[in-house]
């Protein structure tokens, strides 16, 4: 692989004071080129050095358009899992191949003669971002939101009850969830929250798993979903059907679920269809989606399939969790107490839904809370609002700390798809270059890596390279390809670095 430009003088100095550990993976060849490829650069407007912590979507989105628009930046990504790609690789449902694709483009970012992959480095703890920004000209914030909004209503903490992104980090192999253990022993779960990653949970509990045997959904996770015994989901939301957060697409996939039947009460539809002609057009196309499949009568074909379905799911509107109810031994969840709420005035989004003093309580054996992801602060250099669960910020550049940028989920919190991902990292990454041309950014050489990966040698921390995640990708590939899936992904962190000689 082709050399990525550096300045020999910094990396000489470095490499000879700081040998490599014996069968650790260089994570990207730093030799000079020879032929006057990268030149000599004395200012960091030739030659800027770049860090973008997380390999999520806007981590790769944000060095791909760095890499594009400056012909000489050098864009060095961390990532805190040993493997890259974020909720590419861990939050996207595994019957939903199509949208993994992008990883073809992320991986052509990483091979980039200009980029290098640091995995198994957590910032904040093994190297801070003052660090970083000793070392980099810019330094741009990509981690997205690794946490969920907590429920904060009594009996949340019983067995029986997961975070949505637990439940998904189980099944799509996150190590940190690989030990969730779900119980689906029960016959009915309830899932709080009205939104994509609700439609994914309940879709996933319902599908027949003969139908995730060609997937990447982990073996162990498979093998509980086997073994369930959940007939019923109910999918629970605040406001009313023409609030719900999900998409036509998703709604579509769940109405055609082989085995299953949905269950919408015709009550909660009245009066709709007039309101409906003045809203933008996919939410009218959503809207009128649930009405027909709750007000009208299926075909003959359509009606045989629901009359044959073993399962079901359905949708709650207008309630409210008010507290997660205990089996008799106390040891359980067994149902979950609703508040009946109404709509306040309000337009679109901006509804309120209040309790109207009306309360319900439904029996259920698994609780699923789905709303919402929230971003924790990084570092105590760098500003946080814990009530927005982003780093405050201005077209990406985080308020009064010069150099230091954000991007994605961190930036303007967890909403949105890959595609809004995108465009607000190309924006981040503008920014980022227009601050460089107009001499707003450090100027002066910078070593880059050469100085963090020193610092993280005396710390013990060994960095994974994107080369090494390529040993590893070929590894799961190869374990899958036994049962005909696309992988079977490794779990065990400790495993991963075995394979990988450490």
């Amino acid at each position: 692989m082709a050399p990525r430009c550096w300045r020999w003088w910094h990396w000489s100095a470095w490499s000879r004071s700081r040998p490599p550990p014996s069968g650790s993976t260089p994570s990207r060849s730093r030799t000079p080129l020879a032929s006057g490829f990268c030149q000599q650069f004395s200012t960091q407007e030739q030659t800027p050095q770049i860090c973008v912590v997380g390999s999520g979507p806007a981590g790769f989105y944000t060095a791909q358009h760095l890499l594009k628009h400056h012909p000489r930046a050098c864009v060095d990504i961390f990532e805190k899992q040993l493997v890259p790609f974020g909720l590419v690789r861990f939050g996207v449902a595994p019957d939903h191949p199509e949208v993994k694709n992008v990883i073809n483009t992320f991986t052509q970012t990483a091979r980039s003669d200009r980029c290098a992959f640091h995995g198994n480095v957590v910032v904040g703890r093994d190297v801070t971002v003052p660090e970083l920004r000793e070392a980099y000209h810019a330094v741009v914030l990509s981690y997205g939101a690794e946490d969920h909004q907590a429920l904060e209503i009594p009996g949340e903490e019983l067995p029986g009850v997961f975070s949505a992104r637990a439940f998904v980090g189980w099944y799509n192999g996150l190590p940190e969830n690989r030990e969730l253990a779900p119980d689906l022993s029960c016959d009915t779960a309830v899932i709080l929250g009205q939104g994509n990653v609700a439609l994914d949970v309940a879709r996933i509990l319902l599908t027949p798993p003969e139908h995730l045997e060609k997937t990447d959904i982990t073996e162990a996770a498979l093998g509980v979903l086997r073994q369930s015994q959940v007939k019923m989901v109910w999918i629970v939301g605040r406001r009313g059907p023409l609030q719900v957060a999900f998409t036509i697409k998703e709604l579509r996939e769940m109405i055609q679920l082989p085995g299953t039947r949905p269950i919408l009460d015709p009550a909660d539809f009245l009066g709709l269809q007039d309101r409906i002609k003045e809203v933008p057009r996919p939410r009218k196309r959503l809207t009128e989606l649930l009405l027909r499949t709750a007000t009208e009568k299926p075909g003959v074909e359509e009606a045989a399939r629901q009359a044959s379905a073993s399962r079901a799911w359905g949708l709650r509107f207008f309630r409210s969790p008010q507290q997660v109810l205990p089996s008799a031994d106390g040891r359980q969840v067994a149902g979950i107490r609703l508040a009946v709420t109404r709509l306040e005035q309000g337009v679109g989004e901006a509804t309120r839904a209040v309790p109207t003093g009306d309360v319900e309580d439904l029996p259920c054996g698994l609780v699923l809370s789905s709303i919402g992801y929230k971003s924790r602060p990084i570092d105590p250099s760098v500003p946080f609002d814990p009530k927005l669960g982003i780093i405050p910020n201005v077209d990406g550049r985080v308020m009064n700390v010069p150099g230091l940028y954000c991007s994605g989920w961190v930036k303007r919190g967890p909403t949105g798809v890959i595609t809004t991902t995108m465009t607000d990292s190309f924006l981040t990454s503008q920014i980022l270059l227009q601050d460089l041309k107009a001499g707003q950014l450090p100027s002066g050489p910078r070593p880059g890596y050469a100085a963090i990966k020193a610092l993280l040698s005396s710390r013990g921390v060994w960095p994974v390279s994107f080369s090494d995640w390529e040993k590893l990708d070929a590894e799961e590939v190869s374990r899958g390809q036994g049962t005909g899936k696309p992988r079977e992904k490794l779990l065990d962190p400790q495993e991963m670095l075995r394979l990988l000689g450490r």
